[in-house]
């Protein structure tokens, strides 16, 4: 009970922190947008480049969704998490670069290093993230979305519902299709790694 209490005033505390903040960046305080963009870019970049899959177009999008939080800031009313409400701006502006055709391209993140330099824990790390990675690129963009909202930004049904405009049903529809996708993806990998 003690948790819940102290994790409700902490929420509560943030909560008023990000109308501090939003209401300065409203009035163009451009300090407070550094303050916002430094807070969530790391998510909003990670969240992009599950989603669309290429580093320019990523940044192209994050500079896009910025710009949009910036010239709306007015528009937040703190009926949504501050997050909640950067995300469904990001995952808008990333369906639209989708829909501009941009090619999706397997690209790795990090150099490839030859398996005798790494340890073998390493290795298989790597290899399980490259499978999961191309599993991922494997869906929809729809589906990419979901998974990434909830796996790796922690967000709930509710709250990916709320960003992606949809209903929670088709939020759960899409996460059961995406995971039934993924296994399927990933069975294939592992068929043709035998």
């Amino acid at each position: 009970m003690m948790t819940t209490t102290a994790t409700r005033q902490v929420d509560t505390s943030d909560l008023q922190d990000d109308i501090r903040l939003m209401s300065r960046v409203a009035m163009e305080d451009v300090a407070a947008f550094e303050t916002i963009y430094r807070a969530y870019y790391p998510r909003l970049e990670r969240f992009l480049r599950g989603m669309l899959r290429q580093a320019g177009v990523v940044d192209e999008v994050l500079d896009d969704t910025m710009l949009v939080a910036w010239r709306k800031a007015h528009t937040w009313d703190a009926s949504s998490r501050l997050s909640t409400w950067l995300f469904a701006i990001a995952y808008r502006q990333a369906l639209k670069a989708l829909r501009r055709h941009v090619p999706v391209v397997e690209a790795a993140d990090e150099p490839a290093i030859a398996p005798e330099e790494q340890p073998e824990g390493e290795l298989m790390h790597q290899q399980l993230h490259a499978q999961l990675d191309a599993a991922l690129a494997g869906l929809s963009a729809e589906h990419r979305a979901v998974m990434e909202l909830t796996y790796y930004q922690g967000y709930s049904c509710r709250e990916i519902a709320e960003i992606t405009g949809c209903p929670v049903a088709t939020v759960k529809t899409r996460m059961f299709y995406a995971r039934r996708k993924m296994k399927s993806l990933l069975s294939q990998r592992g068929e043709q790694a035998l």
